[in-house]
């Protein structure tokens, strides 16, 4: 595997190219990406895992997976390394052998670029009796053999060994940095750090010797009097302890209670003073705080080092340290306290300036996933509320919506997000109407509401608009506005994600407009599609909010004209029910178009059964309006002079029809399973209700037979709250 000081070779001009920050870990957000709404709904998309393919597992990749062979060194094949061992072997035997012609063999034996000529060889002894001479440059050449040798897995295993782990944990641990030369111990940093890779073995001798503690304490070495080998231990350094602590969550735990956090913010605190001085400290130490954030439950740093890394941040043109500052920065912003402490340092408003400086050079695939994870931080950051509160008095908001006219996609996308967590109070919601914010959210949505275009801005639009219609005093404004002109088009895509966001807005936007759900249950293409979402979608939000937009729209267009037919408790005897109803004055052309939609019936009755009480609800509801419709008294004994003969005729065909269908889908059956499974958590209003409905279906002999059947009436008497009130 590739060591530290090699990662140098990086040439100059791909490191200035890439100081776009380029290179960050990818995938790493969920698929689409939340806003965070400010009602709660009974279902909503599950987000995916962080995908691991962190900082630090690639940088200890590159620490193990590459030999360096110095320029002009011989390429070694498999006859010669035979050679080669058989004449070390030969000079550590031969009393007229001097060192000097020892430490050339192992030189030559070191520069071998294929580890695996070794694997034949059955070396550790031999080598664990070089690593103890007296002469230094044997020792170190030695060790340097054995950084090479191990990167192969068989030697790896050979050189598992507690008498040559304690060697080199010896010899570390009396070390300081006012070591003269640190050659020797660099390449016993590799040596060890190469043996530790991938193995666990190795690595429980190590805790068994309390050999954790010896490597700990090398990140107490922040002064090295060797500057010309400074730098190149930094590197190893912080390779031996990456691939020591991969071992796992125990060895995490176990380095924690070292204080090995309070070592590192010891270095970090040095580094942030001159990032660009102490960029190669930073790059070595950092990669440990990520394997201890990924192994260490709830690990949660102390503010200064979080804003420490902020800082790191807003200073560094290093792509890779970049990376690492946004990868910890994620994981430490789940929570709201870190959230707030972002926000107040001004963490956002600097992404938005480095990404405004950088946009136009994101041509490769590294650099716009660096991009983006910077955007997602921002939407992070912008989902506690503090920190929402605090972020909308900045100029954040204002930049957020400079990104909608952006024709960047990710900084599109990410405005949308970003305003559409702002919007989770009347107040700003409010706000974005009046200062037309909403229009330009409808004129982007307008370009993107096709099958073709991009999943995750559609998601994000949709989200922020439904947030922006749930106050009261903005629906009129955003209807007149053509939201639903704008998203009906886009009933044709079939993203679960979308579709469920998409059913959302248009539920949240017919909220006490009758004259939009009037025309949305005429609309022939939306009514059957929710009909076909409610009952094939495999993704449990689409299926819940397709019911949920079909009872809303009845609820919605219907209720204000018969809402006083269904009496609550202390009205008069829900016997008195028909007595009650009101002349069919009004318009049931819409009504009797739902019902003609084939299969909205059994919709309905299904709904019943939701495991969701406001679903049982809302579906009760609605049921009872079609009943108090096309059921009751009045609508069959309607006299000419209030409906036409025609309209009578229709209007008995459809009682019919809607008789048939209760019938057929059973209803019965549907009443007696939401009796015997929601009883006892059935609420006060979702029992009056049910009363209303089973009282409303007894003006129908047939239903009254199937009621019977059903055996509804003694069910009735079971729910414990009616108990409750007989026994008052």
């Amino acid at each position: 595997m590739r060591f530290y000081y090699e990662l140098q070779k990086l040439s100059a001009t791909v490191h200035l190219f890439r100081s776009l920050f380029v290179s960050l870990f990818n995938q790493r957000s969920s698929e689409y990406d939340e806003v965070k709404e400010h009602v709660v709904n009974i279902a909503d998309q599950a987000t995916c895992n962080p995908a691991v393919n962190s900082f630090h597992y690639r940088f200890c990749i590159d620490f193990n997976d590459i030999c360096h062979i110095a320029s002009g060194s011989p390429v070694v094949c498999d006859g010669e390394m035979d050679e080669l061992i058989e004449k070390l072997k030969a000079t550590t035997v031969s009393p007229n052998c001097s060192s000097d012609n020892t430490t050339s063999i192992l030189s030559e034996i070191s520069a071998t670029k294929d580890p695996k000529l070794f694997d034949k060889h059955e070396l550790a002894d031999f080598f664990l009796s070089l690593t103890q001479s007296e002469d230094t440059n044997i020792r170190k050449e030695a060790a340097k053999c054995i950084a090479e040798i191990t990167k192969s897995e068989v030697q790896r295993k050979k050189f598992t060994k507690p008498e040559v782990i304690k060697i080199f944990l010896d010899y570390l641990r009396n070390l300081n940095g006012e070591t003269d030369n640190m050659e020797l111990p660099i390449q016993i940093c590799r040596a060890l750090g190469n043996i530790c890779y991938l193995n666990d073995e190795a690595r429980d001798i190590i805790l068994d010797m309390k050999g954790d503690l010896v490597l700990i304490r090398l990140l107490d070495i922040t002064v090295i009097e060797d500057k010309v080998h400074g730098l190149q231990f930094i590197k190893v350094r912080g390779g031996l302890l990456s691939n020591y602590l991969l071992g796992g969550e125990g060895l995490a735990k176990r380095a924690m209670d070292l204080e090995i956090m309070q070592k590192i913010q010891n270095i970090i605190a040095i580094g942030v003073t001159n990032v660009e001085e102490n960029e190669d400290l930073l790059l070595n130490t950092l990669p440990l705080m990520s394997i201890l954030t990924e192994n260490v439950a709830e690990l949660n740093f102390e503010a200064e080092l979080n804003v420490q890394l902020s800082r790191i941040l807003a200073a560094s043109t290093n792509p890779d340290l970049a990376e690492m500052c946004l990868e910890l920065l994620h994981y430490q912003a789940e929570s709201d306290e870190v959230k707030l402490l972002l926000a107040k340092d001004g963490l956002c408003e600097t992404i938005y300036q480095l990404l405004e400086k950088y946009k136009t050079l994101a041509s490769t695939n590294e650099a716009r996933a660096l991009m983006k994870l910077a955007c997602e931080l921002i939407v992070l950051i912008l989902t506690g509320d503090e920190s929402m509160h605090y972020l909308y008095t900045t100029s954040l908001l204002k930049n957020m919506e400079d990104w909608l006219d952006s024709s960047d996609i990710d900084l599109l996308t990410t405005g949308v997000l970003a305003l559409g967590n702002f919007a989770r109070t009347d107040s700003h919601c409010i706000y974005m109407v009046e200062n037309k914010t909403m229009n330009k959210l409808l004129e982007v949505l307008a370009k993107n509401n096709g099958v073709k275009d991009d999943v995750r801005l559609q998601h994000a639009l949709l989200s922020t608009l439904r947030n922006l219609v749930i106050p009261k005093p903005n629906k009129c404004a955003v209807i007149q506005a053509g939201l639903v002109e704008t998203i009906l088009p886009m009933l044709e895509i079939h993203q679960p994600p979308v579709v469920f966001k998409l059913l959302g807005t248009l539920r949240m936007t017919v909220d006490g407009q009758e004259k939009l759900a009037l025309e949305l249950l005429k609309n022939k293409t939306l009514i059957e599609q929710l009909v076909h979402w409610s009952k094939s979608s495999d993704y449990a939000g689409v299926t819940g909010e397709s019911l949920r937009l079909m009872a809303w729209l009845i609820k919605h267009a219907y209720l204000n004209k018969i809402a006083y037919a269904l009496p609550r408790k202390g009205d008069a005897p829900a016997e008195q029910l028909v007595d009650k109803i009101p002349s069919m004055d009004y318009d049931r052309s819409s009504l009797i178009e739902f019902i003609n939609n084939e299969c909205t019936i059994e919709a309905m009755i299904n709904m019943l059964t939701s495991q969701h009480l406001v679903m049982q609800n809302e579906a009760l509801i609605a049921l009872c309006i079609l009943c108090v419709v096309f059921l009751g008294k009045s609508s069959s004994s309607s006299s000419p002079s209030s409906a036409s003969s025609s309209s009578a005729a229709t209007d008995g065909d459809t009682a019919i029809k809607l008789q048939d269908a209760f019938i057929k889908f059973e209803v019965g059956n549907k009443l007696a399973e939401l009796i015997n499974k929601s009883s006892d958590t059935m609420t006060k209003e979702i029992v009056e209700n049910l009363q209303n409905f089973t009282n409303l279906l007894r003006n129908s002999d047939k239903l009254v037979a199937h009621l019977e059947e059903n055996n509804i009436n003694e069910l009735l008497k079971s729910i414990p709250i009616l108990t409750e009130y007989c026994t008052l």
